[in-house]
């Protein structure tokens, strides 16, 4: 078994292909449904059982993400994709899900789930609940430091991205794309709103102007390999599955060779990485990078690898100064005026037309640059071509043995380790004029050319001076071949499938109004009515209040030491076993019945549905909790700020607390924005609100205040 495994993205076969026969150990894809890269091809159900069987031919694990936040309209569709991945043999599912994956559990208690990281892992609470619940293997959050990781003492499998692109918000608990177009991540419909520019403004007063604040570089941890194999993280992820097949075939021979130790010219493949895609790389969090070097605010797009600069420039021609090879039929961009061509027609300094050049060339002004700048390669036709002629030098180790002793019929093995198939032949003769020796047998047996096979290991034990036909032990050759083939695509275990029994309680539940306050005059405000309980998000100011039996802490999101957190009464944000008077914010991602029904198996008393549910969705949400598992008592968001981002560190480089300061887009919209010290916070640029007429009686009406005064807190709470 190796110490660590290489997973490797695929959209569609082609890259899957690339994949495997690259060397990856395993790899990780979607159905047309429930996978978080809604945009990619992905896989229908003729490809999956494809690509289960190409996988496992090769010895290749297969995991299927299903990855996305499920709708209760959805929950019987979420299940029979399940069962069917699980009856074509796929080794694992990947669910960020909460309530599907412990549905799943105990649904299938022989199908293997992978908490994605949409479900947040970034604890070792959370680490403990999912080993608990069963779960093989977390994908940790990109935001842990590999210390970190390695202090989780959880006996449960690790898997971490060390290479690909890098979301700022921590996964799962980002909102800005839905609260903005309804485009949810959560949804595998992500819009990409950190790859735009935005200003940052503090008190009206512009700070940094139309750049890229959101976006990061690419992460790349390929120089801290050796700090990686060292590690307790088993998996080591790629991402990319909306990537090309070339790229998901270049990254994963790049790590294989880094992994396995192989001879290697690590700065000469990186530099031809950089060609491929490229937005500046990072060791990322879980280096411990520092906040300045882990954002690229001034492009979002692929920058390639440089190569030159332009020295001189005419109407016709580009003059440009290599201190890199630039071949034709190369992509090249001009940094400094973003424009960029394919190379159709290379030339040396006398216009003599050239191959290649890795001094000083010219080109034609196909886009009438004017200004000398940075010339970046972006596409190598030469890796391309490179690529494209590989073969599939991939093979499955066998072993074969032999018995051939006179007047016995022939006997032959293969073997890979797991799987042994046998065939008997024709009785062995003695030779009348040549015989076949062992080497003859061995010669015959090993021409495994078209096959995925490869044998070095053969037991051949035969008498002298006899005879078997070559035909024969070709004939045996293919046979066993094609069986064993068979039996590696087609190995899929025993399917277990049992009804699920769900408890059902019926109680008194009074509902009630529900604020979140920032500072002591809301906080009293809000006191003033009849019928509240409160959650105060500065501590001190809960410690002040805290006899009060209505009022929580509200416990800062992303503690990697959530229970050092809590306290007695606690509005929590993160997953974990609760005890104690606990409640749960909408950051736990309550789309489906289920998840609310499990998140009160593990202690949480009662919950925020998600701010991403439509009113109607949350009427049908509680009707149908209550005639399925009795009584509910939820909270349900009906006027506030959504947090749309948390993000570690402080990216904007702003001061603690809060101070004005807010993001604003390309259509003018003011995020107000905050530094608490340890992560970064963006709030939407409008308050959300619900009619609350459909949901008196119905459930708690929840209000969170960011900068209202007591005037504006008795306005809203009066007509919202």
């Amino acid at each position: 078994m190796r110490k660590h495994e290489l997973l490797v993205p695929a959209g569609n076969m082609d890259c899957l292909r690339e994949a495997v026969y690259n060397g990856c150990d395993a790899v990780y894809l979607a159905c047309k449904s429930f996978g978080a890269r809604k945009f990619a091809n992905n896989f229908d159900n003729d490809e999956i059982i494809e690509a289960i069987k190409f996988c496992h031919l090769y010895g290749v694990k297969i995991y299927v993400t299903m990855n996305t936040l499920v709708k209760n309209n959805e929950v019987n569709s979420f299940i029979d994709q399940a069962r069917f991945l699980h009856k074509n043999g796929v080794d694992a599912l990947i669910v960020q899900d909460f309530g599907m994956i412990c549905y799943l559990r105990e649904k299938f208690p022989n199908l293997e789930i992978h908490a994605s990281t949409q479900a947040n892992i970034s604890s070792k609470d959370v680490c403990k609940l999912y080993y608990d619940l069963g779960v093989k293997r977390v994908v940790f959050s990109r935001e842990l430091s590999i210390d970190e990781i390695d202090s989780i003492d959880v006996p449960i499998e690790k898997e971490a991205f060390i290479h690909g692109a890098l979301c700022i918000s921590y996964s799962g608990c980002c909102l800005m794309s839905s609260m903005l177009g309804g485009r949810s991540g959560n949804r595998g419909e992500c819009a990409g709103s950190c790859r735009l520019p935005y200003t940052l403004e503090k008190d009206n007063n512009i700070i940094c102007k139309n750049k890229y604040l959101l976006s990061t570089k690419e992460l790349n941890t390929s120089s801290k390999i050796d700090r990686l194999l060292d590690s307790s993280i088993y998996s080591f992820k790629i991402e990319g599955r909306m990537k090309s097949p070339l790229y998901v075939g270049f990254i994963t021979n790049f790590y294989r060779h880094l992994i396995d130790k192989k001879e290697f010219n690590f700065e000469e493949e990186t530099d031809r990485l950089k060609t491929i895609f490229n937005r500046e790389f990072t060791v990322g969090r879980m280096f411990n990078e520092k906040d300045g070097n882990f954002m690229n605010i001034e492009s979002p797009n692929h920058k390639g690898l440089n190569i030159g600069e332009v020295i001189d420039i005419t109407k016709d021609k580009i003059k440009i100064k290599l201190n890199s090879t630039l071949n034709q039929y190369d992509a090249i961009r001009f940094v400094g005026e973003d424009k960029g061509f394919v190379v159709n027609y290379l030339y040396d300094e006398k216009d003599r037309l050239i191959n290649s050049s890795n001094s000083i060339c010219l080109v034609d002004n196909k886009v009438d640059l004017k200004s000398r700048c940075i010339v970046s390669k972006t596409q190598d036709y030469k890796l391309e071509e490179e690529y494209s002629k590989l073969d599939n030098k991939r093979k499955v180790n066998i072993s074969v043995m032999v018995n051939a002793y006179i007047d016995k019929e022939l006997f032959v093995e293969f073997s890979d380790g797991i799987n042994t198939i046998s065939m008997n032949g024709n009785i062995v003769q003695k030779a009348i004029n040549s015989s076949m020796s062992s080497e003859d047998i061995k010669r015959q047996l090993s021409k495994l050319g078209n096959t995925p096979f490869i044998c070095d290991d053969f037991n051949i034990n035969c008498d002298n001076n006899i005879f078997i036909s070559v035909r024969e032990l070709n004939e045996i050759r293919r046979n066993l071949s094609e069986k064993l083939i068979d039996i590696r695509q087609n190995n899929v275990s025993d399917i277990i499938e049992k009804e699920v029994v769900f408890d059902k309680e019926n109680l008194d539940v009074s509902m009630c109004n529900c604020f979140v306050v920032r500072n002591k005059n809301q906080l009293e405000k809000c006191m003033s009515y009849h019928n509240y309980k409160i959650y105060v998000v500065d501590k001190d100011l809960y410690e002040e209040y805290k006899n009060n039996s209505n009022i929580y802490y509200y416990v800062p999101r992303e503690k990697f030491d959530i229970k050092d957190s809590l306290v007695e009464k606690s509005l929590v944000s993160d997953y974990s076993v609760y005890n104690g008077d606990i409640i749960g914010n909408y950051t736990l991602n309550v789309f489906n019945i289920y998840t609310a029904y499990y998140l009160k198996k593990i202690g949480i008393n009662k919950v925020c549905l998600s701010v991403e549910l439509s009113e109607e969705e949350l009427l049908e949400f509680i009707n149908l909790y209550n005639d399925k598992f009795g009584t509910s008592n939820f909270d349900v968001l009906v006027y506030g700020r959504v947090e749309n981002m948390i993000i570690k560190g402080n990216i904007l480089n702003i001061k603690s607390g809060y101070n004005n300061y807010n993001l604003i887009d390309f259509k003018e919209r003011k995020f107000p924005v905050y530094y608490d010290g340890v992560n970064t916070h963006i709030l939407n640029y409008e308050n959300k609100i619900i009619d609350i007429s459909k949901f008196i009686d119905l459930c708690n009406l929840r209000y969170d205040f960011y900068d209202e005064d007591i005037n504006n807190i008795e306005m809203k709470v009066k007509i919202c």
